[in-house]
């Protein structure tokens, strides 16, 4: 029955479809259970947040996916390809390592397919989204310790003696799995160049285990599109030739390379601190009244420091997630100050002030 349920799900797996017109009702169909509503998230034109009037952007709010973010897309098709191939069977215990939302899609995915959910997290998770996470019923294991510097070699370690110790536990794997750049391929980009009839310019992605931004490029190059996608980054991240440093805003950038990220290039790569991806989510709240998470904050101070060279360009940006749960860090002054060692001052500053340069790196 499990297999049957998966192969209908993954049919619908762009979930609601709307319309692409300005003017148009949003057309909806009955959704048949919550992971048919993967998929179909608005592509928004931002107007306010930057101040060259001439460049186009659109973000894709990905937040509107039911479990709260664009990992909800590779959780579901990683999971529906597992349980088609019979990897997967009802009762199986999944374990993956995450820091946050790949840990809620799949929690969600889990409960509704009568898998079990053991989720791996460190230091950076969210209090919000262990929560969230344990209210869809996942166990969820916290390492303390880096292993060689790096927090997601300790979860990956974690995750490695849960597999042995535990009789039919499945490891998706977003580190490896080419499910997880696919669902990008055939959904979130394909969404996004149906909505702007094949003009785009430039796409803007953050990256960690650059699932998301793999599948967008090979989607783009299939079709032909001359899009330049450009990878966004945290600075102390290994990807792309990076050297290891403290970052705080969990989902983007990584520790440890993971086997997917190995030789990917993309037309560029810029880098950001944590304190550009605050600026970003406070000047979206502000301008655009929407409230994006840390990554997303990140990926949109990217394009304003670009913005001079952008002028006349039609330019998208995946936002992956929701500032709803940032709030006790990104969005609260005090984390930023005791965190960052910003006052609420200077960064309200930082917000109204012309973009630090960006710091790209072309790719071969």
């Amino acid at each position: 029955m499990i297999t049957t349920e998966a192969n209908r799900i993954d049919s619908r797996a762009t979930g609601y479809r709307h319309a692409s017109r300005a003017g148009q009702a949003r057309q909806l169909r009955p959704a048949d259970g919550i992971l048919d509503c993967v998929g179909g998230t608005p592509l928004v034109r931002f107007r306010r947040y930057l101040d060259e009037d001439s460049v186009e952007l659109y973000a894709k709010l990905e937040s509107s996916n039911p479990g709260g973010s664009a990992k909800d897309r590779p959780a579901l098709r990683m999971l529906t390809h597992a349980m088609k191939t019979g990897r997967l069977r009802k009762g199986d215990t999944v374990i993956e390592s995450s820091s946050g939302n790949m840990g809620i899609g799949l929690s969600q995915a889990c409960r509704f397919h009568g898998l079990n959910f053991i989720c791996v997290v460190d230091p950076n998770a969210q209090s919000q989204n262990v929560a969230i996470m344990k209210a869809y019923g996942a166990n969820v294991v916290r390492v303390t310790e880096p292993v060689d510097g790096s927090f997601l070699g300790a979860r990956l370690k974690r995750v490695n003696e849960l597999l042995e110790q535990i009789s039919g536990s499945y490891w998706p794997n977003q580190y490896a799995n080419r499910q997880n750049p696919i669902s990008h391929q055939t959904g979130t980009i394909r969404e996004i160049d149906q909505a702007l009839e094949g003009d785009i310019d430039y796409l803007f992605v953050a990256t960690s285990s650059t699932g998301t931004a793999q599948g967008c490029r090979d989607y783009l190059r299939q079709m032909g599109r001359e899009t330049k996608v450009v990878a966004v980054d945290a600075n102390g991240s290994v990807l792309f030739g990076g050297s290891p440093g403290k970052r705080l805003i969990p989902g983007l950038g990584a520790g440890h390379e993971p086997a997917l990220a190995r030789e990917q290039s993309f037309d560029d790569v810029v880098r950001v601190s944590d304190l550009d991806c605050v600026v970003g989510c406070r000047r979206a709240a502000e301008r655009e009244a929407v409230l994006v998470g840390g990554s997303a904050g990140g990926v949109l101070e990217v394009v304003r420091s670009l913005q001079l060279q952008l002028q006349g360009k039609k330019c998208a940006a995946i936002l992956h997630d929701s500032g709803t749960r940032y709030l006790d860090t990104v969005y609260n002054n005090g984390w930023v100050e005791e965190s960052l060692g910003v006052s609420a001052d200077v960064l309200e500053k930082r917000i109204d002030s012309p973009a630090l340069p960006a710091k790209q790196e072309a790719q071969p």
